[in-house]
């Protein structure tokens, strides 16, 4: 089986980019499953029923989430509702939506969705690799294969968590930091793993914000009020393969198009 995540789409021009790319990546790749980060996708903070509706619209099957799950006050609602999106699994008790869910691909393919966000430099929730262990015991006897978004922000927690659950499950895929990395690799035991997706959203910025405004706050120390940069866009997404019945990763491949 083949699967495509896509890095954090950014706003509207990361919504355009997923509508003009993703219709023939399906084609060419022979895509069973399309998973996206779209915790920026509604004005660079967020998440709205009609942006979510768009992405599904363009073929993304299931939308991740992150650090700014909340921003939208709708979300509240919305997130408990739409089974297409899972938030970060080391939320609290109570938390509106899913951390994990199972998804069946495109050929029928029963394959689990884990999202969990990291704690360095972000907010303190509860530990991410103990609601990983949760969810993996909790799904593995329903799916071979399963998926894990890893929203965060350091490097080195996100290594660590690729190493922690190498053999385990079938990909850890880290998402945040909106710069796409080069390491992607076949961990062993058949995990395959990239440290960032990358991002997909207007190229001509500053990880999606407009370039002016983040070059200011640097040169200046003053605070800036960010907004989300237009333009031309980039694509950042990884192919990965599977043996469905093992679970274990085959390949992984970056994606990187621009408008």
């Amino acid at each position: 089986m083949r699967l495509l995540l896509i890095g954090d789409v950014v706003g509207r021009s990361g919504r355009r980019a997923v509508k003009i790319n993703l219709a023939e990546l399906i084609r060419e790749f022979d895509l069973d499953l399309v998973i996206a980060n779209g915790e920026n996708a509604a004005g660079g903070k967020g998440i709205t029923k009609e942006v979510a509706e768009e992405l599904f619209s363009s073929g993304v099957d299931v939308l991740t989430m992150g650090n700014h799950v909340w921003n939208k006050k709708e979300a509240f609602d919305y997130i408990g509702r739409e089974k297409r999106i899972i938030r970060p699994a080391n939320y609290p008790p109570g938390t509106p939506g899913a951390g994990a869910r199972i998804f069946e691909t495109r050929r029928k393919v029963k394959t689990a969705v884990v999202n969990l966000a990291g704690r360095v430099f972000l907010q303190p929730l509860d530990c991410p690799f103990r609601a990983a262990d949760e969810m993996i015991e909790r799904l593995k006897n329903d799916a071979a294969v399963v998926v894990v978004d890893f929203h965060a922000e350091a490097t080195s927690e996100k290594v660590a968590m690729g190493w922690y659950l190498a053999g385990r499950v079938s990909a850890v895929v880290g998402t945040h930091t909106h710069v796409q990395t080069a390491d992607e690799r076949i961990l062993p035991g058949g995990t395959a793993y990239i440290t960032d997706l990358g991002m997909t959203g207007p190229c001509n910025s500053v990880i999606g914000v407009k370039k002016e405004i983040i070059i200011e706050r640097f040169t200046t120390q003053m605070p800036q009020s960010f907004e989300v940069a237009t333009g031309p866009f980039q694509f950042n997404a990884v192919v990965i393969d599977i043996d469905e019945n093992s679970g274990e990763a085959l390949s992984i491949k970056r994606i990187q198009n621009y408008e």
